[in-house]
């Protein structure tokens, strides 16, 4: 899913981290708004579902 956000938004990503944790966890950030949660929903992703909602945020950042 990280080389698909990449991929897509290259030219609007100021910075990109992955962070590891454990148990599976992850959270997908944009600005300052969370966009996806392993830990809040129980449950893993797809791009499909993450995508749209990175587009969403970054949509409504520039205005």
């Amino acid at each position: 899913m990280a080389s698909k956000i990449l991929e897509e938004f290259e030219h609007k990503i100021a910075d990109f981290r992955l962070i590891p944790s454990r148990g599976g966890l992850f959270e997908v950030i944009v600005g300052d708004e969370l966009v996806y949660s392993k830990k809040e929903t129980g449950r893993h992703t797809d791009y499909e579902e993450v995508g749209p909602a990175v587009r969403a945020v970054l949509a409504s950042e520039s205005g």
